[in-house]
């Protein structure tokens, strides 16, 4: 069986004890090209975060696989493009994991940064302001920034919103290059079609897990239905939920406690100072 390069044991994720991520149990496959998909405010973003440390569980727990290098493309609306900086500065953030922040580029940086932008198609932007930049321009400059980073597990939140078609296909074609090296890449996706040409695993998720794994039996009519449903019967002011088996295994949504109450705390339930634990 393929080792797991992350691992989610009953994980709840959430903003001020507000779950939007609920019980969420499954392995992700080291070398693995997943879309994550589900209807708006389902908890795709939410997931990314919490893979990532930026969110602490609320319940359960993220493990992921010792040694594994993280590189999170998070959404082009959470990126402030009035910072006055310029393309190459923007790739080179890429780098800080080996050189740091303030750290001093040698040779072979400068020329990574130039074979990035080139792939990307942004040869002779360099100097180019951010702000001067196209919506798909700038997304070309930071799938340039996660080359760079050179990482095992690669996090793309909507990398394909508000871009024209000819770079959505460069960089589907850029995807499906890291796929072809053998690391573990999840998508926030909208376009099912895409998914479906592209894509050999799904995630639905809709606050909680719909369906997992591969794309052609997973993204099927009586599916997306479902989350549709789900979506829809969450009570968007609950503070908490039960766990799957405090429902009997229905797929109905979990019930919740009333306002007021304290949170039932899981079992390895770790608090606001946690982050993601290692696979053991």
């Amino acid at each position: 069986m393929t080792e797991p390069v992350l691992a989610f044991r009953d994980l709840t994720l959430g903003y001020d004890r507000h779950p939007a991520v609920h019980h969420l149990t499954g392995d992700v496959a080291r070398g693995s090209l997943t879309a994550v998909v589900g209807p708006n405010g389902s908890g795709k973003s939410t997931l990314m975060k919490g893979i990532v440390g930026v969110l602490a569980p609320l319940g359960g727990e993220v493990g992921v696989a010792p040694g594994t290098r993280i590189a999170y493309l998070a959404q082009q609306s959470e990126i402030d493009r009035s910072f006055p900086a310029r393309v190459i500065d923007l790739v080179r953030l890429g780098l800080w994991g080996k050189r740091g922040l303030l750290g001093r580029y040698d040779r072979t940086d400068h020329a990574n940064c130039r074979k990035a932008l080139q792939a990307v198609g942004l040869e002779g932007f360099q100097e180019r302001p951010l702000d001067t930049l196209s919506g798909g321009q700038l997304q070309r400059a930071l799938f340039a920034r996660v080359l760079v980073q050179d990482a095992d597990l690669i996090l793309l939140d909507e990398p394909f919103n508000a871009i024209d078609a000819n770079t959505v296909a460069d960089l589907v074609a850029l995807i499906r290059l890291w796929h072809g090296e053998e690391r573990t890449i999840l998508v926030v996706a909208h376009d099912l079609d895409l998914v479906r040409r592209h894509f050999p695993q799904t995630l639905i998720l809709s606050r909680r897990k719909v369906a997992w794994g591969p794309t052609s039996e997973v993204l099927v009519p009586e599916n997306l239905a479902r989350a549709r449903n789900f979506d829809e019967a969450w009570s968007d002011d609950a503070p908490w939920c039960e766990p799957d088996h405090a429902q009997g295994g229905t797929d109905e949504p979990h019930a919740h406690h009333h306002h007021g109450e304290e949170p039932h705390r899981h079992p390895g339930h770790r608090g606001a100072d946690a982050h993601p634990r290692s696979l053991s």
